[in-house]
């Protein structure tokens, strides 16, 4: 018994910044294996966005922990909550999604979540069941439970204060709903990244207001994103979203730093922290090749999101890429006129869709970025002599132009 406890909490600890309570953790999980009865472990998501990615996988996987420990894991899509927009981290009042931006988001994240978490033990929660039903009174009464001068502790909203920005009453009423949330499953732990701290801990004061025991409070590390500096983010660029094709998912996660890898490796990956650690010892003695972990980690990854053939498959396309300098067999095609012997590359590069604006092409040209049939070109025009011909930019894009 005293053993499976250890274990358990060797298991949640995994990767967490903070656990807040630690002896309340101990004493839930003692009862939960005394009674028989499993924890209920919330973590909301705002569908902001129309896809999840590897940083939202960092708290899914947490939950898949508590999933595999036995406990009651509920993904709670913050339908309500999208509508208001979360203000933490925001140095001005967000824009609000419409209703169908929302419902369209919400849609797809139940579809995506399941590549993850077991779909028979997983409870689904949309935040607007409950808090469509409390009347004006219920929130003047919500509201009650807080102060402003409470609200104003919270750092972004203190900068904002501070530097006479705007701050949106809603965006106080943001972290009391998500405490409610907490009320209205009477979750015993929740999960969210540390950006959520400040909202986490209103759960625990809202549930006390409302005679509850207070939740634990477990919270995450932000992922970096490709860059390695900043939070993945798809406005950044720098996200490895869960449902891309597996030969992006591979290339991308290859082109991770060799110090990132590890982290991405404790966060996302299934290995033991010791076959981990034994790894990281390798690298650094020079027994392992970075690149050999890397790929361990995308076959993995690759593998969890689309099975172990596509896993495979990709592995050996980006082989062939850039092991051997192969081109992939099934490459976009673009026909150019009979008569077009000289090409502008911007142009052709734009319209086949593998740049966003001319001006990307030619910074991207400038930078020795782009190369027809293997030969980087610095010219924005060049001349095609034969009937068909291969342009590759970046690592990754590739187009076969043809007569």
């Amino acid at each position: 018994m005293e053993q499976d406890l250890k274990k358990a909490i060797g298991l949640i600890h995994r990767g967490t910044v903070e656990v807040i309570d630690e002896n309340e953790l101990e004493r839930k999980l003692k009862r939960a294996g005394k009674t028989g009865i499993p924890l209920k472990i919330k973590a909301g998501f705002d569908p902001t966005a129309p896809d999840l990615h590897l940083g939202h996988a960092v708290l899914i996987q947490k939950m898949k922990h508590f999933q595999d420990l036995g406990h009651r894991v509920m993904f709670l899509i913050g339908d309500f909550t999208g509508l208001i927009g979360d203000p933490s981290g925001k140095s001005e009042t967000r824009p609000a999604l419409t209703p169908e931006q929302v419902q369209e988001n919400a849609r797809t994240y139940k579809e995506q979540i399941f590549r993850i978490l077991d779909s028979e033990k997983t409870e689904v929660l949309l935040n607007s069941v409950w808090m469509q039903e409390l009347k004006s009174i219920d929130m003047i009464r919500l509201c009650a439970k807080h102060t402003v001068a409470r609200m104003l502790e919270r750092d972004d909203f203190k900068k904002r204060f501070q530097a006479r920005k705007s701050i949106g009453i809603h965006e106080f009423i943001y972290p009391l709903i998500q405490g409610y949330d907490s009320v209205a499953v009477q979750s015993d732990i929740e999960l969210g990244g540390t950006d959520q701290t400040f909202n986490l801990l209103i759960g625990r004061h809202i549930q006390k207001e409302y005679g509850q025991e207070s939740q634990v409070v477990i919270t995450m590390p932000l992922l970096e994103g490709l860059d390695g500096v900043h939070k993945m983010s798809k406005s950044l660029g720098n996200y490895i979203g869960i449902t891309e094709p597996p030969q992006d998912m591979f290339g991308k996660l290859m082109s991770v730093s060799d110090d990132l890898m590890f982290r991405y490796l404790e966060l996302l990956s299934s290995l033991d922290l010791d076959e981990i650690k034994g790894l990281k010892d390798g690298v650094l003695d020079g027994r392992f090749h970075p690149r050999d972990v890397k790929v361990r980690l995308a076959q993995e990854l690759v593998q969890r999101f689309h099975g172990a053939r596509a896993a495979e498959a990709a592995r050996a396309d980006f082989e062939a890429q850039f092991t051997r300098r192969e081109v992939p067999d099934d490459i976009p095609n673009f026909r150019l006129c009979p008569d077009e012997k000289t090409i502008y590359l911007p142009r052709i590069l734009k319209e086949a869709g593998l740049v966003d604006s001319n001006s990307e092409a030619r910074r991207l040209i400038k930078q020795g970025a782009v190369s027809v049939d293997g030969n980087k070109v610095r010219s924005e025009e060049i001349e095609v002599q034969a009937s068909t011909a291969v342009l590759k930019v970046g690592k990754r894009r590739f187009l076969r132009v043809t007569y």
